[in-house]
């Protein structure tokens, strides 16, 4: 069979590094280009041919359902299933076993909830079933791999091993890693242990080599993304809406910005770089925004600056504040002439005084 028509979603996970992005939201429903962002990985799913997606949940479980209900408005049948204790992405996978309905040989693709890709879906299952492996998986080449774990592949793109972060040069024999995305052939997945943690990624697929399993990377290096941290979340927002990263599910053309339609962007204000600027947000006279997302309802007033940055949900800027590479959770409250850059992170519902925080130029 060459077509998946079942996925799950493993969208557990706490986002913790996202922090304060995930106070309030699990990292998969943190608006991306106006929509949450597995809304863009449930409309690729769908556009590659999968009907029915098991989402695996855990923390803030509760506010997925309410918002997709049955997945009818996308297309698709979406089911729920929530961990009562985080169990990894093995467990995960495992856990939601009893709601796929494909017969022992079909093919289940496996999705993390973090990752925005430009993979090919279609040709990732083809190749699953033309190599006719236990477990495909999506491999990417990265310039730095020292942070991932290392896949690499013989000349036929069979996985030769599982390689732990490498820690030396001459640990590095390859620029493959594991991109987050995976086809299983359906019984595979009864062979994960149930009801207790297991990772996918360090005890699954080594344990599968090691029994003599066929493991099958391919590899596509299209456009790939973890949005873990609060920068690699804007970035990734920002290139749905220039186009760099494909999704049926921006609402609206892809250009420089995107402004949702209850927004109020004064006349001269500047928006630029793929800026989002979300429900009921007010963009006052001589702003400029770059690079940015700005959630609902927020206030960026006149004269201020921000760029790479993330306004959360009912925030609000000051007049004249400078923000470069910053995060401002849901509710805060950043006074007038403030500089805030390079990483800083004011909590929900913080209050900055005005003229409070400024970096010179020589820290």
């Amino acid at each position: 069979m060459t077509e998946a028509r079942e996925a799950i979603l493993l969208v557990g996970g706490k986002g913790t590094r996202l922090r304060p992005l995930t106070v309030h939201t699990p990292k998969p429903m943190v608006p991306a280009a106006g929509v949450p962002f597995l809304t863009h990985q449930l409309a690729r799913a769908r556009a590659a041919g999968v009907e029915h997606i098991v989402l695996a949940t855990s923390y803030l479980a509760e506010v997925f359902e309410p918002y997709f209900g049955d997945g009818s408005s996308l297309g698709l049948s979406i089911e729920y299933v929530t961990e009562d204790e985080p169990l990894g992405t093995g467990g995960a996978i495992r856990n939601v076993a009893s709601r796929l309905t494909s017969g022992p040989d079909e093919p289940v693709i496996v999705f993390n909830g973090d990752i925005l890709t430009g993979l090919d879906i279609r040709a990732l299952v083809a190749a699953h079933a033309t190599s006719g492996a236990d477990v495909s998986l999506h491999l990417t080449r990265v310039e730095d791999p020292r942070a991932f774990g290392l896949v690499p592949t013989d000349d036929t793109g069979r996985v030769t091993a599982f390689l732990e972060k490498p820690q030396t040069p001459e640990e590095i024999v390859t620029d493959q890693i594991n991109a987050g995305a995976y086809v299983f052939r359906r019984s595979v997945v009864d062979t994960i242990p149930a009801g207790r943690p297991v990772s996918v990624e360090r005890e699954t697929f080594p344990g599968l080599l090691a029994s003599g399993a066929h493991l099958q990377g391919m590899v596509d290096s299209t456009y790939w993304l973890d949005l873990g941290t609060p920068q690699a979340f804007v970035r990734g927002s920002a290139d749905l809406v220039l186009g760099r990263a494909p999704s049926p599910a921006v609402p609206g053309r892809c250009g420089d910005r995107l402004v949702l339609p209850t927004a109020s962007v004064a006349a001269d204000a500047k928006l630029s770089g793929g800026t989002v600027v979300g429900e009921g947000a007010v963009i006052g006279e001589g702003a400029r925004i770059t690079g940015s997302t700005v959630l609902d309802g927020a206030v960026v007033e006149p004269g201020a600056v921000v760029t790479d940055s993330l306004i959360g949900a009912g925030a609000r800027i000051g007049s004249r504040s400078v923000l470069t590479g910053a995060v401002v959770g849901d509710g805060a409250h950043v006074g007038a002439d403030n500089e805030l850059r390079d990483g800083i992170r004011i909590w929900c519902g913080a209050v900055l005084p005005d003229a409070s925080v400024r970096f010179s130029s020589d820290q």
